[in-house]
Formats: structure tokens, C-alpha cells, sequence
């Protein structure tokens, strides 16, 4: 009896060791095959779509469902403020050329020669003044004017010498055009009022909202008549070109899931195979242990791949788990 326990003990040791050994090889070598099995999801591709401006929503033209091509209109606000305030943009945009195209023009030729008859007439007005002063003079000399009527006199003449002297500097200014300094000014004012027809402009298109790309419509979030504030969904759309799929692999699979690397993935839905390839491996960990000290510990870090695939089609949906097959050999021993 002792014998035949002894018998027994021994069987189920050697095939612990046997079963031990199974997994050894099968987590080393892939004892189930050269294909390397990974497990994952279809990404969740998606897009809120909402304007950059303020306003009351005119249209919303899809429904829950619909499909949308890229640069298509989906939604429109009420563009009157932004018509008006473009409108007013251009305006001081042509009044802000105009007094420049004035200041590099200069002044206008019957400008100057009115500004040349007002020298004429100062001049005038200052020979007879300074004549009656001389004349004055000559008589307060003789002691035939009196003081006060020689001083009076002076003053006319001095103040026609003034008057003189302002109408030659008119002229002068008159036939230099404009300041350097005040040229640059406009040239300044001009690009101001471009940059701000060019922001009108802006808000005008912003009143129009386009799909950015190849879409279905998850959800349509806000009705026409709403007043819709900027950067506010009014649409959900989820993408449905590239389709990219997530999976996870161990550290210890990491050579044989370089970017490029080619793929097959397979859904429970079908029996269809799709095709694919590595398009990216993170550089960490998803889920980093505590501490990492031992080799066992590090094979239990997972990464994540991005996968994209070469022929999707309408079944391939978004958030479907996915199983991918990398058949590149096994794993290299370490």
C-alpha cells in the first residue's frame, strides 16, 4: 500500500515539473504558434464641432446618423452683425488710403498759389505799414508828429512783418508736402484698418460651420433659433477615416511589435479579416508597478500600439474589441 502511494506521489510531481515546464516554453518560445495574439478596441475617433463666434443659430442641416463629407456646410448663425461690422471695416480701411494716397500726393497746385497771393498781400500790406512808419519818422524828427501817433505807426509796421513772415512759412510748408513722420503715420493707420477688415472678414466665414472631414453624425446637440456662445458644441461627429486600432503588449513582446510591423485583425462580429500595420508603440508603460526590481516584475508592463488598419469598411465600428494576430515568428530568447 505504502509502495503504491509512493507510486502515486511521484507521478503527480513529474507531471507538476511536466505542466512547470509547459509554461515555461509556451510564455519563452509561443508553444501555441508563431502568431503573437494581442487584444484591444477600435478607437474612438471623434470631433465637437462648434463656432468661434457668438450667435443665433439659423440651420442646423444634418440629423443624428447622417454621413458628411470634409469642408461640408452643417450649421450656419445669423451673419447681419458680421455683415455690418465688415461693412464698417472697409470703410475705414478706403478712408485710411485716401489720407495717405493725400500725404504722398502733397499739396494740390492751387493750394500753393493761394498760399503764394497770401505772401503777395502780406508783402503789400508790409511795404505801405513800414512806408507810413519811415514817413512818421521823418516828421517825429522835425517835431511835427507827436510820440504817440510815431508809436502806433511802428506797431502796424511790425505787425505786417509778422503777418509777412507766417505767409512765407505757409508757403514754404506748402511746397514741402507733408512730414516723413506723418506719411509713416498713415502707412500705419492703412495696415491697422486691413488687419481689422481682415478680422471682419474672419467673423463674417466663422458664421458658416463645415465639417473638417469624412464624418457620421453621433449627435446633433443644439436646434435653430438657439443662441449659441463661441466654442459651444452644436455637433458630434465621429470620424471614420483613418480607423485606428488600440491593443496592448507585454514588454517582453516588444521585438516583434516594431512600428511597420504587419498585422491582421479580427472581430467577433464577422469572420472578416482585416488588414493592418504598427503605426506606433508607446514609449512608456500604461500601467507602471510601484517599484520594479526584478525581470519577472518589468515582462508585466504592457504597452500600448496603435494600429492602423488598410481596409476598413462599415462593420469595423468604433469601441468594437478587436483580436490582432502578429505573425513574425516568435519571440527571440533572451
Amino acid at each position: 500500500m505504502n509502495k503504491r502511494i509512493r507510486v502515486v506521489v511521484v507521478a503527480l510531481v513529474v507531471l507538476a515539473l511536466l505542466y512547470s515546464g509547459y509554461r515555461w516554453w509556451d510564455q519563452r518560445n509561443g508553444a501555441q504558434g508563431a502568431k503573437l495574439v494581442l487584444y484591444g478596441n477600435v478607437d474612438i475617433r471623434e470631433v465637437a464641432l462648434a463656432f468661434r463666434q457668438p450667435g443665433r443659430l439659423l440651420n442646423m442641416a444634418l440629423e443624428e446618423g447622417d454621413s458628411v463629407k470634409a469642408n461640408q456646410l452643417v450649421a450656419e448663425i445669423d451673419a447681419k452683425p458680421y455683415q455690418d461690422g465688415l461693412a464698417g471695416a472697409e470703410g475705414d480701411l478706403l478712408s485710411a488710403r485716401a489720407e495717405l494716397r493725400k500725404m504722398q500726393n502733397g499739396n494740390r497746385p492751387p493750394d500753393i498759389r493761394r498760399a503764394e497771393e497770401s505772401v503777395k498781400e502780406a508783402d503789400a500790406v508790409f511795404q505801405k505799414a513800414d512806408s507810413d512808419f519811415r514817413r512818421q519818422r521823418a516828421l517825429a524828427g522835425d517835431g511835427i508828429a507827436s510820440a504817440r501817433t510815431f508809436e502806433s505807426v511802428r506797431a502796424a509796421r511790425d505787425q505786417a512783418a509778422a503777418a509777412l513772415g507766417s505767409a512765407r512759412q505757409a508757403l514754404e510748408l506748402q511746397r514741402e508736402g507733408y512730414r516723413k513722420e506723418d506719411i509713416d503715420a498713415a502707412q500705419a493707420r492703412v495696415q491697422a484698418a486691413d488687419a481689422a477688415r481682415a478680422l471682419a472678414q474672419t467673423r463674417l466665414d466663422d458664421a458658416r460651420l463645415t465639417s473638417p472631414a469624412d464624418a457620421v453624425v453621433l449627435a446633433r446637440i443644439r436646434e435653430p433659433g438657439s443662441m449659441v456662445g463661441p466654442l459651444e458644441p452644436v455637433y458630434t461627429l465621429s470620424l471614420g477615416s483613418p480607423v485606428y486600432s488600440r491593443a496592448y503588449a507585454s514588454e517582453r513582446h516588444l521585438g516583434r511589435v516594431a512600428p511597420g510591423t504587419k498585422v491582421t485583425v479580427r472581430t467577433n462580429s464577422s469572420d472578416k479579416i482585416y488588414e493592418g500595420q504598427i503605426g506606433f508603440v508607446s514609449p512608456r508603460a500604461e500601467f507602471t508597478p510601484k517599484s520594479v526590481e526584478t525581470t519577472d516584475l518589468r515582462t508585466d508592463l504592457v504597452y500600448r500600439l496603435r494600429i492602423v488598419v488598410s481596409n476598413p469598411d462599415q462593420a469595423l465600428r468604433q469601441g468594437m474589441p478587436v483580436t490582432v494576430l502578429v505573425d513574425n515568428g516568435p519571440d527571440k530568447a533572451r
